[in-house]
Parts: C-alpha cells; sequence; structure tokens
C-alpha cells in the first residue's frame, strides 16, 4: 500500500471523528437493516455526512488530485483491522468526489470500478455513476475519452451485476438519444 501524506491522514480522521459525532444508534440500525450487513453504520444522517465533506473542504483547501483519490480510497475501505466497512464513510467518499470531480482523470475509472464492485448497495452505486463517474467522462476529451469508453464498454460485458449497472446508467444518461 502507498503511504499517505499527513494531509490526507489527517482529513481521514477529521472527517471519521466528525461523521461518528454526528451518528445516532438507531439511525445506524436503520441503515445497516437497509443496506445490509456488510456494512457498518455511525448513524449519522446525509445532511451531516454532506457538511462534514464541506468542512473538511474548508479545512484541508489545498488537496490534489493523489490527495482526493487517496482520501476517498481512505474513506472507501475499513475503518480499522477486522472491522466492517461504514455506511458515511463510503458515502464520503462519494460526496468528496461529487464535489471534486474536476480533477478526475480517465485512468481514475480503475478505482472508481473498484469502489463500485465492492459497493453492493445503489445508494452507494448511483450517485457514484450518475455524478463521479458521468461528470468525470463529461470532462474528458480525445484520446482520454477514448481511454475511458473503452474501460465503459468492457464494464457492459462484466460478470458483475453491479458494473453492469454502472454501465447501464452511464450510457442511459449519457446517450444523446435519451433526450430528444
Amino acid at each position: 500500500m502507498t503511504p499517505v501524506n499527513q494531509a490526507v491522514q489527517d482529513a481521514a480522521g477529521f472527517i471519521d471523528t466528525t461523521l461518528q459525532n454526528e451518528g445516532t444508534w438507531y439511525r445506524a440500525e436503520e441503515v445497516e437493516s437497509r443496506v445490509g450487513r456488510a456494512l457498518s453504520s455511525y448513524g449519522a444522517s446525509v445532511g451531516a455526512v454532506r457538511g462534514t465533506i464541506r468542512d473538511a473542504g474548508r479545512k484541508f483547501k489545498d488537496l490534489g488530485h493523489d490527495d482526493v483519490t487517496a482520501l476517498a480510497s481512505q474513506l472507501w475501505g475499513r475503518p480499522g483491522p477486522g472491522r466492517r466497512p461504514v455506511y458515511e464513510r463510503r458515502l464520503a467518499a462519494v460526496v468528496l468526489l461529487q464535489s471534486r470531480v474536476a480533477l478526475l482523470r480517465h485512468s481514475d475509472l480503475t478505482r472508481l470500478e473498484g469502489f463500485i464492485r465492492s459497493a453492493r448497495t445503489a445508494e452507494l452505486v448511483d450517485p457514484l455513476v450518475a455524478d463521479v463517474v458521468v461528470g468525470l467522462l463529461a470532462g474528458l476529451d480525445g484520446t482520454e475519452r477514448q481511454r475511458a469508453g473503452v474501460v465503459i464498454a468492457r464494464w457492459h460485458q462484466d460478470p458483475d451485476e453491479w458494473i453492469r449497472h454502472a454501465a447501464a446508467m452511464t450510457a442511459e444518461i449519457t446517450d444523446p438519444r435519451r433526450h430528444t
């Protein structure tokens, strides 16, 4: 694993602590029953997640591409050894990427594919695709757009149902015939 710089570590710690402090036990139980027991929950509201990412953006202003993608990966992963991934941390990763989609490159599709494969819930996959993947594609042109197109075409044939779902969603949103 690549070492993460101190600013990314500090931002991840700030986000994690804030989300834990915003959580309630009853919301955590509801989220875990809704999204499945593969994910844990702090019980923080969607508004709290969005506000936390907004506050982190103000506190950690100088995060560039590599920092943002490393932070998203850190939030997506397990909060510690032997612990389950946390829904609100993953949602925070999605919100972070939504807010910084202009920084993303075609090569980030590999990371996003990994997130989609491991999300296992439409509550994470759908905004990740609609706002991050489609937003990333909209910012590409030329060779980068062609390379991204190859990845999305491969997704259509993938055995994983969530990857195929992402490919279908991407096609539906980006197909100009859909808007006529």
